[in-house]
């Protein structure tokens, strides 16, 4: 698309010195402006995972960075030309108007003044079967996964997250590299055995496993275990059972 984006996560948006991620938010904004200004390209400021970081979850407490950096949001988006990053305001001093584009979970945990129609436009993602099978179409292209065998495992594993898609080859790649690790006299001497197959000039190499649908289902059906115990024994509320007293 010839854009160049300006990227952040929601890990920045909280700091120990107070204003600090708001100060980041402008100082972003404004490198974007400059992309557009000194070098000709479209750009954007991208926050990943607002919720992450402004989301109000239960009882958890908004702290000062969060409203501050509500508030910088809220002011670039009714006031995109005047931003300044504490240097004394200038009337030749107009930023480009850049678009803001956030990504989000659950949106409901932010701060409903920010999120409102006309300062935030809002874009639902909801994939159909078709747009979900060319995606994970594309994450198998090298592996020679068909069309028609991506349905199959797209429709055995139904209303998952495309991750869910892309962990399934990553089992595979993780089964074959324990195998390679036990062929080679497992964990504790495959550090000794690299070394003195370095000094001799014949280090290993790794094969990457030959992808086929019975081996992604058989990875499949061990995630949706593993989803299921997590469901099941919830450990979180066993461990913090004596928090709730």
């Amino acid at each position: 698309m010839g854009v160049e984006p300006i990227i952040m996560s929601a890990g920045e948006l909280e700091s120990e010195r107070a204003g600090e991620p708001g100060k980041l938010i402008r100082e972003r904004y404004r490198t974007a402006s400059q992309v557009v200004q000194n070098q000709g390209k479209m750009s954007c400021l991208v926050v990943n995972d607002i919720d992450a970081g402004l989301g109000r979850f239960g009882n958890t407490q908004m702290t000062v960075n969060n409203q501050i950096v509500v508030g910088t949001l809220m002011n670039l988006a009714d006031n995109p030309t005047r931003v300044s990053t504490g240097q004394v305001w200038r009337e030749t001093d107009i930023t480009n108007r850049i678009p803001i584009i956030v990504t989000g979970n659950d949106f409901t945990t932010i701060y409903a003044p920010l999120v409102r129609d006309g300062r935030m436009d809002k874009f639902y993602w909801q994939p159909t079967q078709e747009d979900i099978v060319n995606i994970v179409q594309r994450m198998y292209e090298k592996d020679g996964i068909t069309k028609d065998e991506v349905v199959t495992v797209v429709r055995e594993f139904p209303n998952q997250a495309l991750d869910f898609y892309g962990a399934l080859r990553s089992r595979t790649y993780d089964r074959s590299i324990l195998k390679w690790v036990n062929d080679a006299g497992g964990a504790d001497n495959l550090g000794g055995r690299l070394l003195k197959q370095q000094k001799d000039g014949k280090l290993p190499v790794f094969t990457p496993p030959t992808q086929t649908v019975d081996a992604l289902l058989e990875a499949g059906y061990d995630l949706i275990r593993e989803q299921n115990l997590i469901m099941e024994n919830k450990l979180s509320k066993e461990y913090m059972k004596n928090m709730e007293d």
